[in-house]
């Protein structure tokens, strides 16, 4: 969906950018060279010294906020976000499940030759930790330790793109103010001020459309794709320690799903607090 959104955004904004609309005037219709589609006109909508300096800017910015590792990692993130999700709830459960079945019935060593059968690396090394006999309290604190490195990489990870799509009208808008002082330098001419003014608020344009078709969406999509990862690796924590205590198959299976569900619910509630109008004070 988030090729599809860009691709339906870029045209969108093209189509609003080349759309004269039908004739509706007496003068329209009889203009024989009136364009209901004109691509000309989006030139005007380009302009190099606009785009230096939104684009540049907000690179130049983000260069100073934050190491050069952080730009290595944006085809990753690209990845990620284009890319279907590979944490399903579901399908974590239905394995942790079969896991305490297996330690059920054979014992917890048995573990150790089914492990091959998971591809998360989480989850094996979480059940390894279990096979070697590690102290429950030892296995709580490296599995909450693991979450806790997990929400700090993808909360810096996140930053990034929030401080671009801040970045990016910021620019936009010295842009703008470099385009208006030049402008009232120059006020000889009447007939200049409308083309130089278009020229000006082009910045402005440029930074809005890098932080709504870029950063913003990016950043909103990382913190999707972090929320359905962290569900499972708590899971995967609740499920393995559930297992090293002997728990039944059956209770840590719904044990899970009421995670699950409590998790939704959290979700939905958080959805409607933003949109819920804010109580005043006493």
């Amino acid at each position: 969906m988030t090729l599809v959104g860009w691709i339906a955004g870029i045209i969108l904004v093209i189509f609003g950018i080349v759309w004269n609309g039908l004739p509706s005037t007496e003068e329209e219709k009889a203009d024989p060279e009136y364009k209901v589609v004109d691509f000309g006109a989006s030139k005007s909508f380009v302009d190099v010294p606009s785009i230096s300096i939104t684009v540049g800017g907000t690179i130049a910015a983000l260069m100073i906020a934050f190491p050069a590792s952080a730009f290595g990692q944006i085809g990753k993130h690209m990845k990620i976000a284009l890319m279907p999700t590979k944490y399903d709830s579901q399908t974590y459960i239905a394995q942790i499940t079969e896991f305490a079945k297996e330690a059920r019935m054979k014992g917890l060593l048995s573990l150790e030759d089914k492990l091959a059968e998971s591809k998360d690396e989480f989850l094996r090394s979480s059940l390894m930790l279990v096979v070697d006999s590690v102290e429950p309290e030892k296995v709580h604190n490296l599995l909450q330790a693991e979450l806790e490195h997990l929400d700090d990489r993808h909360a810096q990870a996140r930053a990034f793109y929030d401080k671009g799509g801040g970045f990016a009208p910021g620019f936009g808008m010295i842009g703008t103010l470099i385009g208006l002082v030049k402008m009232l330098k120059d006020m000889n001419d009447p007939s200049t001020i409308g083309p130089a003014m278009a020229v000006a608020l082009l910045t402005t344009l440029y930074g809005s459309l890098m932080a709504n078709m870029f950063f913003s969406p990016i950043s909103n999509k990382l913190r999707v794709r972090h929320e359905e990862e962290y569900l499972c690796k708590v899971l995967i924590c609740e499920g393995v320690e559930a297992i090293q205590a002997g728990e039944n198959p059956k209770f840590i299976e719904e044990k899970l799903q009421m995670l699950v569900i409590k998790n939704e619910k959290k979700a939905k509630k958080g959805k409607k607090g933003k949109n819920a109008p804010a109580e005043e004070e006493e």
